[in-house]
């Protein structure tokens, strides 16, 4: 199926300047710098900015999902229950509002982000210095969309996956600190001992 079919596509607010921040009022602004590596969106580390008469389809709300047009990380995030109040979607991001009797955010997301989509993406970027996905190339992005349970098992497989691939990069860490500070406390216990010879000779 065609993205376009799944869900509803917006553009991102464009600013006509710097988004000064606030400490109170105003609305709250998703803007690109949100986003971590790993596709994560903390509603409380986003700031707000005095902004009014914003048109409803540029603000994003749990249930949405937003995708980076620009950069070299072409990746779709969805937002969860944790987005408690909408907040305003900053361009180079895009607005994908699923029909979720169709597909599910995480599920859109995570296809998304999967090798076949990019691959459409790499092959429909646009811009020398700044990488760019046009809109059409969304519009026109196939994705495999199966029933809504095995979507939420495809969707719950993949965390668990996820989850274990960061234990086990924690795991070895410890283990290379560990490893460090044994040989740091064998590396003492041997240095006095050769000082004293050194001192005697």
């Amino acid at each position: 199926m065609r993205l376009a079919d799944v869900c509803a596509i917006h553009t991102g607010y464009t600013t006509r300047g710097r988004l000064e921040p606030m400490a109170a009022g105003g609305v709250l602004a998703i803007q690109l710098r949100d986003i971590s590596p790993e596709g994560c969106i903390d509603p409380e580390r986003l700031t707000r900015v005095q902004l009014e008469n914003l048109a409803d389809r540029y603000f994003v709300r749990a249930g949405d999902v937003v995708f980076r047009s620009r950069g070299e990380r072409n990746t779709a995030s969805a937002l969860d229950e944790r987005m408690r109040e909408p907040a305003l979607a900053v361009l180079p991001l895009m607005v994908l509002r699923p029909n979720l009797d169709v597909v599910t955010p995480e599920y859109l997301a995570w296809a998304i982000n999967q090798p076949p989509a990019q691959r459409h993406f790499d092959a429909a970027a646009r811009g020398t210095n700044i990488r760019m996905i046009p809109r059409s190339s969304l519009d026109d992005l196939e994705l495999d969309v199966p029933d809504i349970e095995t979507q939420e098992k495809i969707v719950a497989v993949d965390a668990l996956a996820e989850r274990e691939r960061a234990l086990s990069q924690l795991a070895a860490e410890t283990r290379k600190q560990m490893m460090s500070l044994i040989l740091v406390e064998r590396a003492n216990r041997i240095g006095p001992k050769i000082g004293m010879e050194r001192t005697s000779k």
